[in-house]
């Protein structure tokens, strides 16, 4: 059973080393600015658990928090691979341990922040990883089209990655299907999970909005430019925003249209991690007030003077 740190007692007194904190929810639905306004109040430092938002150069089209949003919090998490690079949970697993003890060392509160379930779930279950790939299975799924790919989930009862454009993603999530991920029965101690609950057409009147927010900051252009440097066909570029963008930009996409689109993309990648948060019994679930008032009174004695 995960330490509660609220609780105290008369002999111990309230735990010392401050808790891991981790805001999770479907996109959209204000865990960034939820993130960065806990951590400017206590000292805190953003983990961010995003598949998408590791990739550099990768800014507008992922939503990744802005230079603005990063002012005086420290953020891990952005930038690691280039795009196309490789990188899996038990990666940033790792990553994010190495993080939370850095973050703690040095005072600060640890806050993993993200809508990636496999990426927050790998740290606050402790997964084990381990199992490598079977190389001559995976050539054979590499000579598969990615309709196949998902054929073959949907027959098997795979869960697909949220990024299912993403042959690569897709492959692994059919190599780790059945995998007997060892992992703790309930979240490690000192931990606790706050789930943003936002009413379904706040949620997309909040995607409409923001995929009009991409384009006044030129997402087209972000996407253009990493079109030429990486190729509209490179796996990092299946996913998000970028593929409308190319359609767009020749001329088979109006911009009614291509707004359309994105805001259904969103929509179903928001449903698919809502899906995945849904089944954690560990996540405490509140809306952004409440979670704001939840959080300042269990951080209360590590709230900067």
């Amino acid at each position: 059973m995960a330490t509660d740190p609220m609780s105290t007692t008369q002999t111990s007194g309230p735990v010392v080393e401050p808790p891991l904190v981790v805001i999770c929810g479907p996109t959209a639905s204000g865990k960034t600015a939820l993130a960065v306004k806990v951590a400017q109040q206590c000292r805190g430092e953003i983990i961010c658990a995003d598949s998408r938002t590791v990739y550099r150069g990768m800014d507008i089209g992922t939503a990744k928090p802005t230079i603005s949003e990063q002012q005086g919090v420290p953020h891990w998490g952005l930038d690691l691979v280039e795009p196309g690079e490789r990188f899996t949970a038990a990666q940033f697993q790792r990553y994010a341990q190495d993080a939370v003890q850095v973050i703690r060392a040095r005072g600060g509160v640890p806050i993993i922040a993200g809508g990636t379930g496999l990426y927050i779930d790998a740290v606050i279950y402790d997964y084990e990883f381990g199992v490598q790939a079977d190389e001559r299975r995976r050539r054979i799924l590499e000579t598969m089209s990615l309709e196949e790919l998902h054929n073959h989930c949907y027959k098997n009862n795979v869960q697909l990655p949220e990024n299912i454009k993403n042959k690569r993603y897709v492959i692994r999530a059919i190599e780790q299907h059945g995998v007997n991920r060892k992992r703790k029965a309930s979240i490690i101690d000192n931990t606790l999970v706050v789930g943003i609950s936002t009413e379904t057409t706040i949620l997309r009147t909040r995607i409409a909005s923001r995929i009009e927010q991409m384009l006044q900051h030129d997402v087209v252009e972000e996407a253009i430019i990493l079109g030429k440097k990486y190729g509209w066909d490179s796996q990092a570029m299946t996913g998000n925003i970028y593929p409308l963008v190319r359609e767009y930009t020749e001329g088979r996409l109006s911009l009614l249209e291509f707004q359309q689109k994105a805001a259904t993309l969103d929509w179903r990648l928001a449903k698919r991690q809502l899906t995945w948060f849904r089944r954690n019994q560990d996540i405490r679930w509140l809306s952004y007030n409440e979670a704001e008032h939840y959080l300042g009174d269990v951080l209360a004695p590590w709230m900067s003077s």
